[in-house]
């Protein structure tokens, strides 16, 4: 008898069509300065996809602006819209930082996520976006 498929494993195929809020910005009055901006947010949540148990990381963003900056609350609801989705940790990464950059268009970003450890074993995956600025 075979492991039972989590209903959550079949979303992993359209991961990048996954609809999400719409992570809003507003202009940035320093575009000609080359400065970067550091987000931490503690407290993501998202479900295994193996599973269906809950996962819990920390998340770190960090990127140099261009025209525009990303608004956090709009970001913050972005996020937690992640609590319900079973996800693999790695795509995390890949589609925040897809969805951060469409939203802000930055010179160079980076999204760090540290994901608690479950079975003993602890998992962090990075993502870097650079643009020709970057």
């Amino acid at each position: 008898m075979g492991r039972k498929k989590s209903p959550y494993e079949d979303l992993q195929e359209n991961i990048r069509d996954l609809k999400t809020p719409e992570i809003e910005v507003w202009e940035n009055k320093y575009s000609d300065k080359d400065y970067g901006i550091d987000l931490n947010i503690p407290e993501f949540t998202c479900i295994c996809p193996k599973t269906g148990l809950p996962d819990f990381a920390v998340i770190n963003i960090s990127y140099r602006p261009d025209k525009v900056c990303v608004e956090l609350k709009s970001l913050k609801f972005y996020l937690v819209s992640y609590r319900d989705i079973g996800i693999f940790h790695e795509h995390v990464a890949n589609k925040v930082l897809e969805d951060f950059v469409k939203a802000c268009r930055p010179r160079w970003a980076t999204i760090e996520v540290v994901m608690n450890p479950r079975g003993g074993i602890g998992t962090t995956v990075t993502a870097e976006y650079k643009n020709d600025k970057g």
